[in-house]
């Protein structure tokens, strides 16, 4: 992907993230842009899925890291200077976690946006900066039929999603009464390698490895609909170089899959027994399906999902078998979020 339109410096937020960590590699191996990382470190960011990357001098002098939050001004206006786009990823994302402490994500998930607008704003009166926001699905809440499209209203039903939905309405706000130039992305369920082993493909293909239990909510009808990661993060950096000003978009993979199902392909695909299967008590308000519909974003982006699930699923479980060494001592420091979660609703 050549570089396109007036970007020459772009601010990554979560960066070492699962998503924000693949939108870096998208810009430093396929455009010219400079990339600023700004990242928290919190659990779930890896510095090495970038290391092999940023170590490597023809990419290195693109790309300067800065440690903090969001949430913090000074911090944001530092990383922010000289750059003319930011691409907001830097979310708390889990809906588990959410449930059990709501206070992480207000604090990023709408503080740190608000702050985030703040120095867009500022530095705007300077230079013209893009900001894009990356969201999700779940702000349209549970769509039992049909669709979601980006007029829809809001119906959160999450701590998590109703955080997201703030920052959206927050973003939407600052771009008509400030005139800031704003775009917002809204993505389905990410899957791919690099993804941090509390979400659930690797989630369930770890425990398979491990010949543990799977653990699938209720009866597993709950429906999402799964992106590969390198397709969202370039339907999103279709929307920094060609999203209209002040429009969301729907980033979806078309692939439509409950979690029974996800569970057995799983296993299937590592030659594991079905029977590693365990039904566990449902969370608090699970919504039955999301659906998006894209068809904003192939018209006016030019973006469509090109990744199969099966051929998704099958670089997946590849990637995790060869990678141990990556996900097992994230997963021995969560040991104990995994045992609260799962083993005491079994």
């Amino acid at each position: 992907m050549a570089p396109e339109g007036r970007y020459q410096r772009v601010l990554v937020t979560g960066g070492l993230g699962f998503i924000g960590s693949s939108y870096v590699r998208l810009l430093l191996t396929e455009t010219a842009l400079e990339v600023v990382n700004l990242d928290l470190m919190t659990y779930a960011a890896h510095p090495e899925t970038l290391q092999e990357l940023t170590s490597d001098p023809r990419y290195a002098a693109r790309y300067t890291f800065v440690k903090g939050d969001i949430a913090d001004p000074a911090v944001v206006r530092r990383a922010l200077e000289g750059c003319d786009a930011v691409v907001n990823f830097a979310a708390e994302t889990h809906v588990d976690r959410s449930i059990h402490d709501a206070a992480p994500f207000v604090h990023t998930n709408v503080e740190g946006v608000r702050v985030l607008l703040d120095a867009v704003r500022e530095a705007a009166r300077e230079r013209p900066v893009r900001f894009v926001h990356v969201s999700t699905d779940e702000v349209y809440g549970e769509v039992l039929e049909g669709l979601s499209r980006e007029d829809d209203p809001f119906r959160p039903r999450s701590p998590y999603s109703a955080s997201k939905a703030g920052g959206d309405l927050l973003v939407g706000a600052y771009g008509v009464t400030y005139g800031l130039d704003t775009v917002v992305t809204r993505g389905s369920n990410n899957y791919g390698t690099h993804q941090f082993p509390e979400k659930i493909i690797p989630l369930f293909i770890t425990n398979a490895l491990d010949d543990q239990p799977l653990p699938v909510y209720g009866t597993g009808k709950a429906i999402r609909d799964y992106i590969f990661v390198t397709d969202h993060v370039r339907g999103i950096h279709a929307a920094l170089l060609r999203g209209r000003r002040g429009e969301a978009y729907n980033l979806g993979g078309q692939n439509q899959t409950d979690g029974l199902s996800v569970a057995r392909t799983i296993l299937d695909a590592l030659g594991k027994p079905h029977t590693l299967i365990q039904h566990v008590q449902d969370r608090p308000g699970h919504d039955l399906r999301y659906a998006l519909d894209i068809t904003k974003a192939t018209r006016e982006l030019g973006w469509r999902p090109t990744v199969t699930f099966a051929e998704g699923i099958a670089q997946t479980v590849r990637w995790y078998q060869e990678h141990p060494d990556w996900w097992r001592p994230l997963k021995a420091a969560q040991a104990a979020f995994f045992t609260q979660q799962y083993a005491q609703r079994s």
